[in-house]
């Protein structure tokens, strides 16, 4: 199935499932203060067990795909964690996942799992913002001598600044659908009107700003 035909089926299961909510008029608040006209859990999607399969089934096509050589599967706690062990388990790939901050007791693990030295691992996120939680987790998984050789999403708003921030870092990635594709494919089944697109399309250029 192309990568567009993808998305965009992805952006309507978001939508079917209420895993992302668009309030173009009563704006959401994120933990770092801006305010958004949309809320993305995909974590909903988890419910639903033929969209959850289809997500599991695209992010290990695509991952074959880019990254042929992984040895290893890592999911971002918290989000990552069952869809990355879901697609460790199709691939039949050792799992992973990595915590925000090492454990403050038992053995302080930042990790969990096995991590081989040299493994060339594929980190996985329910979402990709800025990137900030990320890249933490790929900086841990470097640290402790593995070899992260790319990030995949379900979802990613496409922000500059996140794709600036791996490149930066080195560190390729994919994600199955996108902003701009969740806003055309909201539109088309009138999830919201022609005035709100417009209200999106400006926060998507300034989401540090808008609203304020």
């Amino acid at each position: 199935m192309p990568q567009t035909d993808t998305a965009a089926q992805i952006a309507a299961y978001l939508l079917e499932t209420q895993a992302v909510r668009l309030r173009p008029q009563q704006p959401f608040q994120w933990s770092s203060g801006w305010n958004s006209p949309i809320y993305c859990d995909n974590r909903v999607t988890l419910s639903f067990p033929h969209i959850r399969s289809y997500i599991k089934n695209a992010l290990a096509q695509a991952i074959q795909q880019r990254f042929p050589e992984v040895q290893a599967i890592a999911g971002v706690a918290t989000a990552g964690i069952a869809q990355g062990a879901l697609v460790a388990d199709l691939l039949d790939l050792p799992y992973l996942y990595v915590r925000p901050e090492p454990k403050s007791h038992g053995m302080g693990n930042q990790i969990e799992g096995k991590l081989e030295p040299g493994q060339k691992i594929v980190l996985i996120e329910d979402l990709i913002s800025t990137g900030g939680s990320s890249l933490k987790a790929a900086k841990a998984v470097q640290a402790a001598g593995g070899e992260v050789i790319g990030m995949a999403a379900i979802f990613t708003y496409g922000f500059p600044q996140a794709e600036a921030n791996f490149a930066q870092a080195h560190i390729p990635t994919l994600c199955l659908s996108d902003y701009n594709t969740l806003v055309k494919i909201a539109a088309e089944q009138d999830y919201i009107s022609a005035d709100s697109i417009d209200t999106l399309s400006q926060w998507r250029q300034s989401p540090e700003t808008w609203g304020k």
